[in-house]
């Protein structure tokens, strides 16, 4: 499929099942936008039960050759698709700027994230390597395998479209198992247009399909008998529900939620570094990703700084067309629904007495999703807007006296994903890292994603399930493994009279 038809307006967009594009049988659709424009730029098929079984049974019978193709030559088909992302890195990147609203940096960020991943998933033959031990008893060895599960199944949220698809899908067919992907329904573009570069690159039939749809069709991928693994990005309440209604259903399940991140700063913080990380970690992708510095705590003295300092960095910030403008500060946010909730969580924040020092509803453009920075102060545990997850570019102040007591007033948040201290000191950072409750720890870090290598390790009501995306984790998730015990008759050749 071109990047041109992709983009014919208002085009339905088609399903990729058994290496052939098709129309869904969907009657109902939802409209694909550019959040810069607010113009609609594609239809996505909303109710497709006959579509997801066709692409499960499409996968369920490329399983059997796939999960025999040697870990090389799978590893030979995935180098092949890594030098065709990166000869189609910019067209990429374009597209994640025009369906999701990403400034071009930002959607280049999301395209190099991804390929990562699968730079990570062309290890396969080394990271499949099982363990042995020769005489554990005996005349007893034993050894053991990796293989895979069978029929895996991602669905994968709108903030981004490269990226988190890419911690799926590449790690799952690199370990023998065949995929269907559901991408979000407001960015179906970018996930199709994957497909074709992987279909492109040598990729068998069936091995990765790409469905559309709604609720239906996830919960249909968690209920299906053929599918052995779903892994989720999204909201808390959606990553439970899959969760529990997969697991209910025999499967294994990773499913990673919400989160409501702390950008905490001492006195002795570094400011300029400090200030650009906590810009990029409160603004960047328009808040809209599960990293977001939502709450930034001034520590004593710091407070009063961080605030004049962020403040000027919020006024400077421009507000563009993202798919037309190179130069803009900040894109969008994903649609109108989401534009007009935050717009609503603004308003009854600053009518409840909430502190509002900057008004996002204010000075953006009139076309499009877009919600300006915006700054609370003085926001406390017992605010709403200190505990609620927003998704969007809102950023809470709050003023703890000491870092014992931000230490207590972040603890007490249900989320668990990350959390930043900005320091000079030492034993502060220590402190901090080892009683901070949370899986991604940064230092004088604003965004403490780890690299494609490691896990992306959320506790509590940010992750549902054992075994994270990325890193090893990522692989034991796709695999089972086999242990094998052998013994043969020592006396064997003499008896033969060999």
């Amino acid at each position: 499929m071109s990047t041109n038809r992709a983009l014919r307006i208002a085009e339905v967009v088609p399903l990729f099942i058994g290496g052939e594009w098709r129309q869904s049988s969907s009657t109902v659709f939802s409209p694909v936008h550019n959040p810069s424009t607010g113009e609609v730029i594609a239809q996505t098929p909303m109710n497709g039960l006959a579509d997801l079984e066709m692409a499960v049974a499409a996968a369920q019978k490329a399983f059997p050759a796939w999960s025999r193709t040697p870990a090389a030559r799978r590893a030979k088909i995935l180098f092949d698709c890594r030098q065709r992302l990166r000869e189609h890195f910019d067209d990429l990147s374009r597209l994640i700027c025009l369906e999701n609203g990403k400034t071009l940096e930002e959607a280049r960020g999301d395209v190099t994230r991804g390929l990562e991943v699968l730079e990570f998933a062309c290890n396969i033959p080394h990271l499949l390597k099982g363990e042995s031990l020769p005489e554990i008893a005996e005349q007893l060895d034993s050894l053991t395998w990796r293989e895979p599960l069978g029929v895996c199944a991602g669905i994968t949220p709108f903030n981004f479209p490269a990226m988190v698809p890419m911690w799926m899908f590449p790690l799952a067919i690199a370990c023998g198992n065949t995929f269907v992907l559901k991408p979000s329904e407001k960015v179906p573009l970018t996930a199709n247009r994957l497909a074709a570069l992987f279909q492109e690159s040598g990729l068998p039939e069936g091995v990765l399909n790409v469905v559309h749809g709604g609720q239906e069709v996830v919960e249909g991928l968690c209920r299906h008998p053929q599918v052995r693994a779903v892994s989720f990005v999204g909201s808390t309440g959606v990553a439970r529900r899959v969760y529990q209604l997969a697991t209910e259903h025999g499967k294994r399940v990773q499913s990673a939620g919400g989160a409501k991140n702390v950008l905490l700063v001492l006195p002795d913080a570094e400011w300029d570094p400090t200030v650009r990380a906590i810009m990029g970690s409160a603004f960047g992708c328009a808040g809209q990703r599960c990293m977001a510095g939502s709450i930034l705590m001034g520590v004593g003295t710091a407070a009063d700084e961080a605030r004049e300092r962020t403040l000027a960095a919020m006024e400077a910030l421009r507000l563009y067309d993202t798919s037309q403008n190179a130069a803009a500060g900040m894109g969008p946010v994903i649609d109108g629904v989401a534009r007009d909730r935050l717009f609503g969580v603004i308003g009854r924040e600053a009518s409840a007495g909430g502190n509002l020092v900057r008004d996002g509803r204010r000075g953006i453009p009139e076309r499009g999703f877009f919600v300006g920075p915006t700054l609370f102060d003085s926001v406390t545990p017992e605010r709403l807007l200190f505990r609620q997850e927003l998704f969007g570019p809102v950023l809470s102040l709050a003023r703890p006296a000491s870092l014992d007591e931000a230490l207590t007033w972040l603890n007490q948040l249900p989320y668990g994903n990350g959390a930043t201290i900005f320091t000079s000191n030492g034993g502060a950072a220590r402190e901090f890292a080892r009683r901070v409750q949370c899986g991604m720890v940064g230092i004088n870090v604003g965004v403490p994603a780890p690299m494609a290598i490691f896990p992306f390790a959320g506790w509590g009501e940010s992750f549902f399930g054992d075994l994270h995306v990325q890193g090893m984790e990522g692989i034991c998730f796709y695999t089972r493994q086999k242990v094998v015990l052998s013994r043969w008759d020592k006396d064997y050749m003499r008896k033969q009279g060999w």
